[in-house]
């Protein structure tokens, strides 16, 4: 009796077209994280071959992209968004069977939306060339703007957005190819199905664009050390990742040793600072708040609220006490791994080593699948400052209180704190809290990118005005945005300046003439004129 046919592998996209792995490297499957069943068709894991040649691939499509009119990528972007959206009920269908997240509202109302919406924002920067900031010095004979790096950007997805931060569709895709960069997506193992099917419809629109076809390559599972050498590698532009604070920076030091820039979202606690006058106007409302966001998506957002300070007093004990009787209640979540399981359990012991003690929930959960309860746990400010233990991120449906005696400890919480991505201030009605609001959110200002007043930091609008960054270790550079464009195109461009060019050798963006409209800083102000041009 012969011996029964391998399974056929799914193809990678390499050189602008599906083929099969050049590697016998093996193969994975995406698990149903409600079963811990594997589940769908076999992928391929990744080695050198299809690395080196998936950056050849990239490195051989920059000149071409980069030369591309803005135009075509728009249309690119939106026609992407199109196919998106056409297909929406089959993508939400495959992403909700590999993450477990609810079809709706999360995937097909929500996450699906945003992501479309950030493809045509990407498109309406690439045409109008906004993310480009032309800058003319007349006197000085001096012109610069900002300008593809001619290089490919490398970007790894992360497991908790299937769509608006898929390596292949979200929103550092967007913009390394709003930029006319050739993009090498390492997409995430826990969804490779939805990511194929996004891939494909992103392969489709290039090629009906008249884009270079090597303008994407999609990879979908690397050994970690694989990772690295490439991430490592000095013909890469600019690298893009979200997730682990440790896997991260482990790439970070492989780029930097290249001169490789990385552009990096890391762990978050997203402190909120509860205050006395907003306790006491509504602190049952706050206590349902922060329940319904620290267990939102079983806490799997980089917003979520993991550090919660609270002063003593009635009002405290009564929202700790509302909060704990929810925690208590909450039915068991569905994480998207066993991985992302052990590390919340990891977190949670850590805090508990640290001293901080469990108030409700954190019971193991039945059944099968990666099951978790909600966890709340307390600790005091002194053993806060004290253990950097306890700002560890506990990614998931867990949060600390952290109990403090008035507006003087709250404070040395605040000084303590990491780079965070976001900052919560909850203040009363009444001008009562008003002095503390501000002294606090001075301290919190230089420690989170985005400083929120009476809104639980879940939420992060796709606009041109969102901070989705903040100070290391939240990210690994603190000028720079994940989120909204044009501002996170920037990430993924070179600073061009011209001196004394002739005319017919000068972008368009910085000739005399500005048929576009674009707004140009040309000797000390912004104008949308021709230069020489009288009001």
């Amino acid at each position: 009796m012969s011996a029964p046919e391998p399974a056929v592998r799914e193809p990678v996209l390499i050189g602008g077209r599906w083929q099969p792995s050049l590697d016998a490297a093996g193969e994975f499957r995406a698990f149903d994280p409600t079963r811990a069943v594997e589940i769908g068709a076999a992928f391929p894991v990744s080695g050198a071959r299809d690395a080196q040649a998936a950056l050849a691939s990239a490195c051989a499509a920059a000149d071409a992209l980069a030369a591309c009119a803005p135009a075509r990528i728009a249309a690119f972007l939106e026609a992407y968004a199109a196919a998106i959206e056409s297909d929406a009920e089959a993508l939400v269908e495959l992403a909700q069977r590999e993450t477990a997240l609810a079809a709706k509202p999360r995937l097909a109302e929500v996450e699906l939306p945003r992501t479309t919406a950030q493809l045509r924002q990407a498109a309406r920067a690439a045409r109008e060339r906004s993310w480009t900031q032309p800058i003319i010095d007349t006197a000085a004979g001096l012109r610069s703007h900002l300008a593809p790096l001619r290089k490919p950007v490398l970007i790894f997805g992360p497991n908790n957005f299937p769509f608006a931060f898929n390596a292949v569709a979200g929103s550092d895709f967007a913009s390394a190819i709003a930029a006319r960069n050739p993009v090498i997506a390492k997409v995430h193992p826990s969804h490779p199905g939805t990511s194929q099917r996004l891939a494909q419809l992103a392969h489709r629109a290039l090629l009906d664009a008249d884009l270079p076809a090597q303008s994407l390559q999609v990879l979908y599972y690397l050994d970690p050390a694989l990772g690295l050498e490439l991430a490592g590698d000095a013909r890469l532009g600019a690298l893009a990742f979200t997730g682990s604070r440790r896997a991260g920076l482990a790439l970070k030091a492989a780029a930097d040793a290249a001169g490789v820039p990385a552009y990096l979202e890391l762990s978050s606690v997203n402190p909120v600072f509860l205050l006395e006058g907003a306790l006491r106007e509504r602190g049952e409302a706050l206590a349902q708040e922060f329940f319904a966001s620290c267990t939102l998506g079983v806490g799997q957002f980089c917003t979520n609220p993991g550090v919660v300070v609270v002063p003593r007093g009635d009002a405290g004990d009564r929202f700790v006490a509302a909060a704990a009787e929810r925690f208590a209640a909450a039915p068991a979540g569905t994480m998207f791994s066993r991985g992302v399981l052990d590390h919340l359990h990891a977190g949670v012991a850590a805090w508990r080593e640290a001293g901080a003690q469990l108030v409700a929930g954190g019971e193991a959960a039945d059944g099968e699948g990666y099951k978790v309860r909600p966890a709340l746990l307390s600790s005091d400010a002194a053993a806060f400052v004290a253990d950097p233990r306890l700002q560890g991120e506990a990614f998931g449906p867990a949060s600390l209180i952290v109990r403090v005696d008035g507006i003087d400890e709250a404070l040395q919480v605040a000084a303590a704190l990491e780079g965070n991505l976001t900052g919560t201030i909850y203040g009363g009605d009444a001008a009562g809290d008003d002095e503390d609001w501000r002294r606090l959110a001075g301290a919190l200002r230089p420690r989170v990118g985005r400083l929120i007043d009476g809104r639980m930091p879940t939420g992060v609008a796709v606009s041109a005005a969102m901070n989705h960054g903040g100070p290391y270790p939240s990210t690994g550079h603190p000028g720079f945005t994940a989120v909204g464009m044009p501002t996170a195109i920037r990430r993924f461009a070179a600073l061009h300046c011209y001196d004394h060019v002739r005319a017919d050798a000068l972008p368009e963006e910085l000739r005399d003439r500005n048929p576009g409209g674009l707004s140009r800083w040309i000797d000390g102000h912004w104008t949308l004129d021709d230069i020489g041009a009288t009001a």
